[in-house]
Order: C-alpha cells, then sequence, then structure tokens
C-alpha cells in the first residue's frame, strides 16, 4: 500500500515519518509488524506528534470540520495540543458543545431505531 495509506491506518502525520517509509511501499505484513511491534520512531510519533488532523480533533473531542472551523489546519504537537486545550478558546467550546449534540442526536437515533 502506498506510505499515506500506511500512516493514516497508524495514526501518524506522513511528513514526520522517515524517508524511508515515505518513499517505500509498505505491505500488509509490514503493517501488521509496525502494529504489532512498533519500532521507536513510530511511538515518538504517536506519543508526541506532530499528529495528522483526525488524531488532533479525537484528543480535543471535536470534529474534523470543527478544526477547520477553528482554524487549526496544520499538524499539531502533543504540547500544543495540551496548550489549546489548556487555554480552551471560544471556538473550541462551541465545538465541544456541537460535538455532544451530535453525538446525543446519533444516539437518540439509534434507540429510536432499536425500538422497531
Amino acid at each position: 500500500m502506498k506510505p499515506a495509506t500506511a500512516a493514516k491506518k497508524l495514526g501518524v502525520y506522513l511528513e514526520a515519518t522517515p524517508a524511508e517509509f515515505q518513499e517505500g511501499v509498505v505491505s500488509r505484513d509490514e503493517l501488521n509488524a509496525l502494529q504489532a511491534e512498533p519500532p521507536e520512531w513510530l511511538r515518538d510519533l504517536r506519543r508526541n506528534g506532530p499528529h495528522p488532523r483526525p488524531v488532533i480533533a479525537a484528543k480535543l473531542g471535536i470534529s474534523i470540520s470543527g478544526l477547520a472551523r477553528g482554524g487549526i489546519t496544520d499538524a499539531l504537537t502533543t504540547e500544543q495540543i495540551d496548550a489549546v486545550k489548556t487555554e480552551n478558546p471560544d471556538w473550541l467550546k462551541r465545538e465541544r458543545e456541537t460535538q455532544a449534540e451530535v453525538r446525543k442526536e446519533e444516539a437518540r437515533l439509534k434507540a429510536s431505531q432499536n425500538e422497531k
């Protein structure tokens, strides 16, 4: 598979991976090995970043669209994400409220479908 696909499956920011990972092709067996026993560079990326947008959104408890509305378009490190959490700007509060509403609505729909 392409390095971008492998990076997405591993939950890491492709541009932060080693050059040999970015330039190569990753087989299913290699991907499974990376997931089972991640090398130091992968453990470090997962721990410290920079992180891709889906990971940032999850860590902040908002959607990827919410990141864009908040003006975050680049990868962030764990330290930068923690700083945003600490600052807790108005846009983050709004996006968290929106995300909570979405989850509540999804739960309501699932419950109504189970009643049928």
